[in-house]
């Protein structure tokens, strides 16, 4: 039973950074419908990145205290891409630079969506797992 709580803990986690990243997806693809202003696409993406970034790294660290290596060195090079990003302060969106790098932060937002449907279809995988798993020490 508590295999599979942890497990529902890592899917939440997971689907949480999932909606943070479909969240700048969207705020990017509406500016470049011109449906919202520069600066509000800028404000709108700034104050989520930094949680998606905290949440991306507790994640990690909840998979190596639990002892899943192998999804905790999965997250590892998202994670590694996150603090690189941070600490070259190249995390935040400039508004005044939005335009020219807006293919640049369409790609990069679609291949970290790729990876957490990834990270998010291994955690559904071991949330059916355990649970039938427990089930089966139930009978």
């Amino acid at each position: 039973m508590g295999d599979m709580l942890i497990w529902l803990l890592f899917f939440f986690i997971v689907v949480a950074i999932l909606v943070m990243v479909i969240f700048q997806l969207i705020s990017l693809t509406d500016l470049e419908f011109d449906y919202i202003n520069p600066y509000e696409t800028a404000s709108r993406i700034n104050k989520v990145v930094l949680p998606e970034f905290i949440t991306q790294g507790v994640l990690c660290f909840l998979y190596l205290v639990t002892g899943h290596w192998a999804m905790s060195l999965y997250c590892v090079p998202y994670l590694y891409y996150n603090v690189n990003l941070y600490m070259q302060r190249r995390h935040l969106i400039d508004v005044t630079e939005i335009f020219n790098m807006l293919s640049w932060e369409k790609k990069q937002r679609i291949f970290k969506l790729a990876h957490i449907i990834i990270l998010l279809v291994i955690s559904l995988f071991w949330v059916i797992y355990s649970a039938l798993e427990d089930d089966e020490f139930d009978l």
